[in-house]
């Protein structure tokens, strides 16, 4: 992998990763239109450390309440009421799901769920499911014709189940295409939950699940010696930069706009790497992406 290769997947990384787009598509897509090799499953996990680190100081606040909270409820009962206590226990409960898949599935998400006919039906349909949860969201905020507005539910009405569905939601990310935060927001919108707080419990999730992850990959890539080290690197600072830059805006933005340009533009892509695998413009397979 080149430096500038490192530079553009970096941005690529840190641009989509919190959008509802997929950012493991990007970084397949993008290899694929330009000719370079899949930057692979490894690549993938460890660059995500970098945005996670963006979450992490973005939601600085949010993480040391609840880690402060969370410790002290295991010793102190009284604590174990408390909100921030709890939603320790239910960042937990929700990170259990893709741990447990992760690991059975890890060889399907290095090898066929890299297919480009995989990714591109996942755009597409996860794309249309995330249009059905906004319209949703959307008529129970406006009440619509002959209707009164629905207060949707915020992160102090989240419960084990809601937490567990949440993770289940996250799992669904290991296939490239779904996207880690468009199945949980999606997730979140079904059960009655805000955008903003759907969103805000999506990425406090991702925090345990991608870390571990990047973690994970990190001490096989050291073993197995098949991580250029450098570019890899060069390209986890820029996601983290590029990654922060659009939590900021994505927060403000889903407080009053709609999900639906995210789901025009998923089916449009969804649509053109259809068409292009169909006429052998890409090859659909990850190992033949090259060249």
């Amino acid at each position: 992998m080149s430096w500038f290769e490192s530079l553009i997947l970096g941005l690529v990384q840190g641009l989509t990763e919190f959008l509802p787009v997929s950012s493991s598509a990007h970084l397949r897509l993008t290899a694929a239109f330009s000719g370079w090799e899949d930057p692979g499953a490894a690549f993938t996990a460890i660059t995500q450390v970098g945005t996670e680190i963006a979450v992490l100081i973005y939601f600085r606040k949010d993480i040391g309440r609840i880690i402060s909270a969370w410790v002290r409820s295991l010793v102190n009962k009284e604590m174990r009421r408390d909100h921030d206590a709890q939603m320790g226990w239910l960042v937990i409960i929700g990170s259990i799901p893709i741990g447990v898949l992760g690991l059975t599935l890890k060889e399907q998400i290095e090898g066929p769920f890299r297919d480009l006919r995989v990714t591109a039906t996942m755009l597409i349909v996860v794309g249309i499911i995330i249009g059905i949860a906004d319209r949703l969201a959307a008529r129970d905020e406006s009440g619509g014709r002959h209707r009164v507005a629905k207060e949707r539910k915020s992160l102090q009405d989240l419960s084990a189940k809601d937490g567990l569905i949440f993770g289940i939601c996250q799992a669904a990310a290991l296939i490239p295409g779904v996207s880690r935060s468009g199945a949980t927001i999606t997730g979140g919108l079904f059960m009655g939950y805000s955008r903003e707080a759907a969103a805000r419990y999506s990425f406090l999730l991702a925090i345990p699940a991608v870390l571990a992850s990047g973690l994970f990959e990190l001490k096989d890539s050291v073993s197995s010696g098949t991580v250029a080290w450098g570019p890899t690197m060069f390209a986890t600072v820029v996601a983290f930069v590029s990654g922060y830059a659009v939590i900021a805006w994505f927060m403000k933005f889903i407080s009053t706009k709609s999900f639906m340009p995210f789901v025009w533009y998923r089916i449009a892509l969804g649509i053109v790497i259809i068409a292009l695998v169909t006429t052998g413009v890409l090859s659909p397979d990850a190992a033949d992406s090259a060249g």
